[in-house]
């Protein structure tokens, strides 16, 4: 009975898909079986096939399906995101390069924001915006005449350059009417603000470029070679900039403009000399008077036509070489050393 009961033991154990409990490494592959028979006979064990997936002792084998991939699911998604995380910060550094002038230049203006409002004076390092797409190609070689090139950008433009100027005076408008035999009179005198600008013509035809009248002259200093981009001097004559030429050209701000005095006669009756006369100053009669006031100021006062002509100058001096001449001798590898512009 104990012999059978073993038996079906042992029949139950081997069905199952595990290692057998009684295997032991280094063995031969022997198992614990039933104790022999008595009189030293036994049968041997019946041998059952190795499981799917395992070598005959018992280990799982190189197709077992979950040999060798416990820890290669665990290492993807680190490495999948250590993979996506250098090519983000490789984009940023490469990009960070490129535009390495406008950032610098945006984090000063930032910068100087910032502590202008939190009232400190700090002098910062002055830092020009500059694209990428306008910086010198060095290494860049050319034999190119540029006179033609940078004479054709110049004789494009289309627009004048504005100098726009403002200035403030005060002036007086009376209005006199006798009552019988009393003189009866009435003033105000206000302040004004005027804005005006005078314009310079940047390009004031093809007979003013000809190579006769010397007004374009380019010199190339020294050419490109690798690594060194090329310098020239470039020197122009344009025509005077020009006063406003109508009143229409100046303005008069009504925000700041403002009544500062007002006087009448006190003779009798001379209260109600200014109540008859007051709404005789109407704001257009006040702003037209104004107006023509600035416009002479304008063209004839040395402390507004001054600063207004010089406010033109330089408008079209940094149009010119920025907008027109900068990027064009740049696109060859030159570098603008030196551009001079004169009046005539």
């Amino acid at each position: 009975m104990i012999r059978l009961l073993l038996m079906m033991l042992n029949l139950l154990t081997s069905s199952r898909p595990r290692v057998p409990a009684g295997y032991q490494p280094g063995m031969g592959g022997s198992r614990a079986g039933p104790p022999p028979a008595a009189g030293g006979t036994s049968q041997p064990p019946p041998q059952t096939a190795p499981l799917a997936g395992h070598t005959a002792a018992g280990q799982p084998g190189p197709d077992w399906p979950g040999a060798g991939q416990a820890g290669w699911t665990s290492a993807q998604p680190r490495h999948r995101s250590l993979v996506r995380w250098l090519k983000w910060t490789a984009a940023a550094l490469v990009t960070g390069l490129i535009f390495r002038r406008v950032i610098a230049a945006v984090t000063m203006m930032a910068l100087s924001a910032v502590l202008h409002f939190a009232g400190l004076q700090v002098r910062l390092p002055h830092i020009s915006l500059a694209w990428p797409w306008q910086s010198i190609s060095s290494g860049t070689t050319t034999n190119v005449d540029l006179g033609p090139w940078v004479l054709q950008r110049i004789e494009g433009i289309s627009r004048p350059a504005l100098g726009q100027a403002n200035f403030s005076f005060t002036f007086t408008h009376r209005v006199s009417k006798s009552i019988g035999p009393w003189p009866c009179w009435y003033a105000s005198t206000f302040y004004a603000v005027a804005h005006t600008s005078a314009t310079v013509d940047l390009n004031p035809g093809p007979s003013w470029w000809q190579a006769s009248a010397g007004h374009y002259q380019l010199q190339v200093l020294s050419h490109p070679v690798t690594g060194v981009p090329g310098r020239l001097a470039i020197t122009m004559v344009l025509p005077r900039p020009q006063l406003p030429g109508s009143v229409h050209d100046v303005t008069i701000d009504n925000v700041p403009s403002r009544p500062i005095d007002t006087q009448h006669s006190w003779t009798y009756p001379g209260f109600g000399c200014g109540v008859v006369l007051k709404p005789q100053f109407p704001e257009s009669v006040l702003y037209t008077q104004a107006q023509q006031i600035a416009f002479y100021k304008s063209r004839h006062a040395p402390m507004v036509t001054g600063p207004l002509l010089r406010a033109a100058e330089t408008e079209a001096l940094r149009t010119i070489r920025d907008n027109f001449i900068q990027p064009t001798v740049n696109a060859f590898g030159y570098t603008l050393t030196r551009f001079t512009l004169r009046w005539v």
